[in-house]
Order: C-alpha cells, then sequence, then structure tokens
C-alpha cells in the first residue's frame, strides 16, 4: 500500500531528517520526495510505500502527529488511491 505524506512548516533544521526518521524506524520506504522553501515555509511531498511495515496508516500517522508537535509542523498521510481519486475531479 502506498501513501502520500504532506509536511508543511516554518522552515528549521531537521524537518527532514525527524518525518523520514518516523518512515525509517517503522519499515516504510520513500519511493519519491520533493520539497521545497517558499520564503520561511517549508513544503515537502512523499510517496511512501507500507509494502514491508507491519504498521496502518493510522499508527503512522499518530507517530507523524507526535513528530509534527514537536517540530510545529502539519503532518497529513493520505492513502495513494484516496488522494489520486480527489484530485482527478
Amino acid at each position: 500500500m502506498k501513501a502520500v505524506v504532506t509536511v508543511v512548516g516554518n522552515d528549521k533544521k531537521g524537518i527532514i531528517a525527524k518525518v523520514s526518521g518516523v518512515l525509517f524506524e517503522n519499515n516504510i520506504n520513500i519511493l519519491d520526495i520533493s520539497q521545497t522553501i517558499m520564503q520561511t515555509m517549508f513544503t515537502m511531498i512523499m510517496l511512501v510505500d507500507f509494502e514491508d511495515s507491519k504498521e496502518s496508516v493510522q499508527s503512522i500517522t499518530k507517530k507523524l502527529d507526535e513528530a509534527a508537535g514537536e517540530m510545529g509542523l502539519s503532518i497529513h498521510v493520505q492513502r495513494e488511491e484516496i488522494f489520486s481519486s480527489m484530485h482527478k475531479l
């Protein structure tokens, strides 16, 4: 199962390390990543693969919510098929 992870917040050191660390610890592979900084705002979109993970989307969402709270970010996880369906309209 694949999912899209979006991260938005004020730019600061360690955002990519924190988010990718949570994914790594839960055996979730990053398939594609795009990040940019718009003035002081950090934005990142990741396509991730849950195939080798025993964790659910809900479990990872909770762990990423904790990371988001620590760093003052907004992080959302959405199944790829739902994300794709929403953007076909």
